[in-house]
């Protein structure tokens, strides 16, 4: 069953264990089976999940570790593929990536779904008058107009009105949402004066934020538009250009470099590097950046890697005015030669983490 199309995910498969793990074993908090029924129900992309788990009554604690234990066999969701008349007639009725309006009417609905949610009633609910009521007053009452008007300078923002916006304001407003969204684990109806609405309570900010940024990197999947929220880093919930699995993976690898120093450097790095309106000379900072972290490691690649490998790393930055600026450098170079450099240097710091990383396993000299 866990594989069934009725069990596919609509977030990442590691938030949802993490969730499941924060309601149901947590140390100072007894879960109730409503708050697994809200996580169920925003996760999965059908209902379904959430009524098996309602219909499995007392055995609802076996019901998760069931489902945590096969949580890796669980599909995440994916768009259907093109019917029979869009693959008849080819690229051309795909949705072109210049078409600045394509998503705007899709990132309104999203947001208007998640405000539904409670993903913004942390800092924007309405505050109930019903004091005695528990965790009431996690809610903000604020105001989204000005916040928005204060974050982009511009006016009208909210309601959202997307055949209004430029190109600009729609990229603004979904790295300003990102920053705004919370998760509400518990929501629940409020009869205070007969009926006071929803509301919500036990926010997580960076819960609320993952799943923000993977529903919103889908709908710019879908939209054709070659950017995505980024996962980590110093430009984490900015907006950044699109790279293959496989460079994305070699990003995250590079960031979890365990030395804090360098691991700045390295997010500082990537976050000039792959920024959505990123420069020739920015690329070419965050290749200096990159360099100086390998001359410090300078020794270890002459030791480990070959005194000929270290030459052609340090010769690239020094004689292509990468580094410093001197005559008789070649500076006439295409710009996307910043580029796989970057990446070369970024695979490098990876490599040199692992073999420190085995250095430091390694039993000393003369020890069993």
């Amino acid at each position: 069953m866990w594989n069934s199309t009725d069990y596919q995910l609509d977030w990442p498969r590691e938030l949802l264990r993490g969730e499941l793990v924060a309601l149901c074993t947590h140390p100072h908090r007894a879960w109730t089976a409503g708050e697994v029924e809200l996580l169920l129900t925003e996760a999965f992309h059908t209902g379904v999940p959430a009524a098996d788990f309602a219909r499995a009554s007392s055995l609802g604690r076996d019901w998760i570790g069931d489902l945590q234990n096969h949580l890796d066999e669980v599909h995440e969701y994916a768009p259907p593929r093109p019917y029979w008349p869009a693959r008849r007639t080819g690229p051309a009725s795909a949705v072109s990536p210049r078409d600045h309006t394509t998503g705007h009417q899709e990132f309104a609905d999203l947001i208007s779904e998640l405000k539904i949610l409670g993903y913004l009633d942390h800092d924007f609910g309405e505050p109930c008058p019903s004091q005695w009521d528990f965790n009431v007053y996690d809610t903000g009452g604020g105001e989204l107009a000005p916040t928005l008007e204060h974050q982009l300078g511009q006016s009208e923002l909210w309601p959202l009105q997307p055949e209004t916006w430029d190109t600009d304001t729609f990229y603004g407003l979904i790295e300003v949402f990102h920053d705004l969204v919370a998760r509400p684990r518990w929501r629940w109806n409020c009869d205070h004066n007969d009926y006071c609405g929803v509301h919500s309570t036990d926010f997580d900010i960076e819960a609320g934020r993952r799943v923000y940024r993977a529903l919103v990197n889908r709908l710019l999947q879908t939209a054709g538009i070659e950017l995505r929220l980024a996962e980590s880093g110093e430009d984490a919930g900015r907006l950044v250009h699109v790279v293959d699995e496989a460079r994305a993976d070699l990003i995250e690898r590079a960031l979890d470099t365990p030395d804090p120093e360098v691991a700045g450097r390295v997010e500082h790095a990537i976050a000039l590097f792959r920024g959505r309106d990123a420069t020739e000379h920015d690329k070419r900072s965050a290749a200096i950046t990159l360099a100086g972290i390998l001359e410090e490691r300078r020794a270890l690649i002459r030791t480990e890697i070959g005194r000929k490998d270290e030459g052609a790393l340090f010769g690239l930055a020094n004689e292509f005015a990468i580094r410093h600026q001197r005559r008789g450098q070649q500076g006439d170079y295409d710009p996307a030669f910043l580029d796989w450099i970057v990446w070369w240097y970024l695979a490098t710091i990876a490599l040199t983490d692992q073999i420190i990383a085995r250095q430091d396993s390694a039993p000393a000299a003369g020890t069993a």
